[in-house]
């Protein structure tokens, strides 16, 4: 029933109780009258007119009791219709908290009665700890709702309105407390002695926060070290978290970077992160260990360094993108064609020098593995000439290292032969390749009046990005300086070992030899011969005057002439690196000529 309902149901009860409060009183006097009346009419006259109004006092009777009768059921369906809609606006299925106690102990004596508290109650039954709580709360929520009902205006002319009053402060009584009765009856049963415990929500939460007050020493001990741990392992992960975030954060922003060397910080933020944050935070046994402010400075120090990474590739690139850079270029393009070709055949250089080296052993993802998988995996850029060795191995690769580079990048002794021919080849690149380099260094001094406006920022951090954008050929340190590389990492990532074994002239010779050494003899022979040492390079331009042997141009004439060294019958055709199968030629005529035998 709505309360429109509700009122319209107490509206009838209402008029009919004024109908009840005005001919109530009326049949009683009218049946008074009727008896007194029929007693003075029965002693002095006939007992016909008596029996009339002894009808008349029958009537008022009855009438009197249907009406008082009706009222009260009238009045009752108000109440109960009351009762129900407050029930249902509150979705109660009943008035809950009619009992005085919510629990029943029996003590052992009076004494025990006397000594029974809250803390002996919850030790004797701890699962009613959290049990009670929950009531308690129910029952606030409980009497909220009766109190939010008690204070609504429009109920309280309603007729029963004092009776749900009543009824309602009666519950509210017992949702204060979470009650315990404690008892004792004597043996006889003649007396008995009883108290109440009355618990609040606070206390009761406090029972929950403060556990050592429902625990013995031993208890407590082993709930302070279960603490510290759980409080440990939190902030473990919450350092984890960190330095996880840093990691998502770089794999995110590593697409983004235009910056070459950027590309390798970048990478190496990974190794920091395991080194400096990842190892010191596993092997921290505290929570409030001093340690945790230094691992914490070190993930906000590698942060801080990768946001000026990610800044300045971005600031970097604005500029690309800007007007004042395409001007820059377009002023740069007319001196830029006469070396295009020039370009592209240092850039074909640098392409071919990685094929002249021995296999490649090429890892794509470091993955540190731990108890609890705590850090992600990140894909680094390794180095295509990088072997994982084990413990044992790495050890005796740093006492012999040549002899582990011919095992790992030149296993298959079948190719020896052919391996040998291009490490005498690379040789004679890698020094093309520095004479080139020094030529470009020139060609770039010469358009330094077209770069005044170029930001100091960028030539700063991205001179070899800057220069290629400009059309130059970019040869890095790293074509020229190529290492093999052997590492170790321990199962858990803990430590990391590395060592490179360079690969200059003296090291490619050592390994020319050390592969000829191992070949038959009838190979041996036949691949014993000079090699193009820097020494003879020399030589060989300076007793053809700087000048090639084709088409006559000569470094006198264009002081920027890569000059190289050519094997008039080619290495790859049986010709030998000897004086009179090696003749000067210009960068130009010798890619023309490539492997052909000219007269």
């Amino acid at each position: 029933m709505n309360y429109d309902e509700l009122v319209e149901l107490d509206s009838k009860y209402k008029k009919f109780k004024k109908i009840k409060d005005v001919s109530f009183p009326i049949a009683i006097v009218l049946g008074v009258l009727s008896f007194i009346t029929s007693i003075i009419i029965y002693s002095k006259t006939n007992n016909v007119l008596s029996f009339l109004i002894w009808i008349v006092l029958l009537w008022s009777i009855i009438y009197c009791l249907i009406i008082q009768s009706t009222c009260k059921k009238k009045y009752d369906e108000v109440r109960i219709n009351l009762e129900e809609h407050v029930k249902s606006l509150y979705e109660l299925s009943s008035w809950k908290y009619t009992r005085e106690y919510d629990d029943f102990i029996i003590a052992k004596s009076r004494q025990g009665v006397d000594t029974y508290n809250d803390i002996k109650y919850y030790k004797e039954y701890p699962y009613l700890l959290g049990k009670s709580l929950d009531i308690l709360i129910k029952k606030h929520e409980y009497a909220n709702d009766l109190k939010s009902f008690l204070l609504i205006e429009k109920y309280k002319t309603i007729s029963s309105y004092d009776l749900l009053e009543e009824k309602i402060l009666e519950n509210l009584v017992n949702t204060k407390y979470y009650k315990v009765l404690v008892r004792y009856t004597s043996p006889a049963g003649r007396s008995q002695y009883e108290k109440a415990i009355n618990l609040t929500e606070q206390r009761i939460q406090a029972l929950i926060a403060d556990k050592s007050l429902l625990m013995s020493k031993t208890e407590y001990a082993k709930f302070l070290k279960d603490k510290e741990k759980e409080l440990l392992q939190q902030k473990q992960q919450d350092y984890y978290n960190l330095v996880n975030g840093i990691i998502d954060y770089a794999r995110e922003q590593k697409a983004n970077l235009i910056i070459s060397d950027d590309l390798e910080k970048i990478d190496n933020v990974y190794d920091k992160l395991i080194a400096s944050a990842f190892c010191p935070i596993k092997k921290i046994k505290s929570s409030d260990d001093e340690q945790w402010k230094f691992v914490g400075k070190v993930i906000d120090d590698i942060k801080s360094d990768l946001d000026e990474i990610i800044k300045r590739n971005k600031r970097i690139l604005d500029y690309y993108n800007s007007f004042e850079f395409k001007k820059v270029k377009e002023a740069c393009n007319k001196l830029m064609i006469t070396q295009k070709e020039f370009n592209e055949y240092i850039e074909e250089k640098v392409k071919s020098i990685s094929s002249l080296f021995g296999k490649r052993a090429v890892r794509n993802e470091t993955n540190i593995e731990d108890d609890y998988n705590y850090i992600h995996p990140y894909k680094k850029s390794i180095s295509p000439f990088s072997v994982e060795l084990s413990s044992g191995v790495f050890a005796s690769a740093e006492n012999n290292p040549l002899d582990y580079v011919i095992k790992y990048f030149y296993p298959d002794k079948e190719l020896y032969p052919e391996q040998i021919q291009k490490l005498q080849l690379l040789i004679e690149e890698l020094e093309t390749l520095k004479d080139a380099k020094q030529i470009i260094d020139n060609y770039k001094q010469e358009i330094k009046g077209f770069l005044i406006e170029v930001p100091t920022y960028v030539m700063v951090y991205d001179e070899k990005g800057f220069y290629s954008r400009l059309g130059f050929a970019i040869i890095d340190e790293k074509d020229l300086n190529v290492n093999y590389q052997f590492s170790y990492t321990s199962d858990a990532g803990h430590s990391k070992r590395t060592f490179t074994v360079e690969m200059n002239e003296e090291n490619i010779i050592s390994i020319i030899n050390i592969l000829q050494s191992k070949l038959t003899m009838s190979y041996f022979t036949k691949e014993q011969r000079l090699l193009m040492t820097k020494k003879l390079r020399d030589h060989i331009k300076e007793r053809d005057n700087y000048t090639c042997k084709i088409c006559g141009n000569s470094t006198h004439n264009e002081p920027n002439l890569l000059l190289e060294i050519d094997h008039i019958i080619p290495v790859s055709k049986g010709g030998c690196t000897v004086e009179e199968n090696l003749q000067t030629l210009c960068w130009k005529c010798n890619r023309q000529k490539s492997s052909k035998i000219i007269n």
